[in-house]
């Protein structure tokens, strides 16, 4: 990645800052925020997007159903957040211009929800799509963790793992586990909000099971991953520790970081963005 962010990329940071959910950063309105999620009705959105019933849980699929290769994304949005249109319209351009099918399941989400309930729908999901020979798994954010976790899981009751895995800014350790975490120059993220959600969707487990944070948990026999992280985002020294636990594990991995770049930058229409889908171009063609 070049050393000096675009001015796309800065213009799109200004805004996400002037933006940035108070939530995030106010214990008084993380609290206020969980507690209106309880009583809320969140919809995923609805129009150009096929979708179908899965066990009570809706999946988009987006893709012609005959591509060589099939991608199962699972979105981001701190597990509190539905699926919204820059993850769907993101997988339509992975569709039309890597001619690959994606699934976008929309698992259930905290507080509502906790990982459990996740993790086994999802699970019995990926077993319909196990026989894929080119099957990849993608995430961003909360939903690039929840790959990372799940890769790991599904080692312990026998399921094949996918060709690859590819996260951008994958939430690695929902304990935030080695403070400080540098809050204020992250223009979306708070460690007083993550903190409260990571709890919330974890459950009983312990913030630190590897289920909820990878970070913890034993990558041997991983597939290849690729991993994109900016320099400028509240997760990437936890992604960092992630990807040498990778490395020790035995894991083929690439780490690309976007110097001066935030949260889940391959996701917005930026110059940096067009390198990354590059990679992921060449990742997967």
């Amino acid at each position: 990645m070049s050393n000096q962010k675009s001015f796309i990329a800065k213009v799109e940071e200004a805004i996400l800052k002037s933006t940035k959910p108070k939530y995030m950063d106010i214990r008084e309105d993380i609290n206020r925020f969980l507690a209106d999620k309880l009583n809320s009705n969140d919809k995923p959105p609805k129009g150009i997007f096929k979708s179908f019933d899965f066990n009570g849980m809706e999946v988009f699929t987006i893709g012609d159903e005959n591509a060589e290769k099939t991608v199962l994304y699972v979105h981001g949005g701190a597990y509190v957040n539905e699926i919204n249109y820059q993850h769907l319209l993101y997988c339509f351009k992975l569709s039309r211009k890597l001619n690959v099918r994606v699934f976008l399941p929309v698992y259930p989400l905290a507080p509502s929800h906790k990982v459990n309930e996740s993790l086994e729908l999802i699970t019995e999901f990926y077993e319909t799509l196990a026989h894929e020979d080119k099957l990849i798994l993608m995430g961003d954010s909360a939903g690039g963790g929840f790959i990372l976790s799940f890769c790991q899981y599904i080692k312990t009751i026998g399921l094949p793992q996918p060709s690859k895995i590819i996260t951008f800014s994958p939430w690695v350790d929902i304990s935030l586990g080695n403070p400080p975490y540098d809050s204020a120059n992250d223009p979306i993220l708070g460690e007083v909000g993550l903190r409260e959600i990571g709890k919330s969707w974890a459950g009983d487990l312990d913030t630190k099971d590897y289920r909820v944070s990878p970070l913890y948990g034993d990558n041997k026999g991983l597939p290849r991953t690729l991993i994109f992280a900016g320099t400028n985002e509240i997760f990437y020294k936890d992604i960092k520790v992630y990807v040498e636990n990778l490395k020790r594990d035995g894991v083929d991995v690439s780490f690309i970081e976007g110097n001066g770049m935030f949260h889940i930058y391959p996701l917005f229409p930026n110059p940096e963005a067009k390198k990354a889908f590059k990679e992921i171009k060449k990742e997967i063609m």
